[in-house]
C-alpha cells in the first residue's frame, strides 16, 4: 500500500523582508493540482500568487489574512494523492 505525504506550502523568497498574507483561493479539503494558484501574498507595491507545490488535497491552512510572513515560513499543507 502506498502512503501519501504532506507537502508544506512555504513562502518563497520575494526580495522583500515585509510580506503579508492576503487571502486563500481554496478551502481546506479542496483538491488542487500542482501549479494551481492557491493564495496571495502582499509585498510593498505588489501582489504575489502562491502556487500549489503538489497535487492533492489542501489539508491545512495555517496563515490568515494580515499575518506577517517570512521567506520559508509554512502557510499550509497539501496531502499528496
Amino acid at each position: 500500500m502506498q502512503r501519501s505525504r504532506c507537502v508544506p506550502i512555504t513562502v518563497p523568497e520575494l526580495g522583500s523582508d515585509r510580506a503579508t498574507f492576503s487571502l486563500w483561493h481554496v478551502r481546506a479539503g479542496d483538491r488542487v493540482t500542482e501549479g494551481d494558484r492557491i493564495a496571495e501574498l502582499l509585498i510593498p507595491g505588489a501582489v504575489f500568487d502562491v502556487s500549489a507545490p503538489a497535487t492533492g488535497v489542501l489539508a491545512a491552512r495555517t496563515a490568515q489574512p494580515n499575518d506577517p510572513l517570512a521567506a520559508g515560513q509554512v502557510i499550509g499543507e497539501i496531502q499528496e494523492e
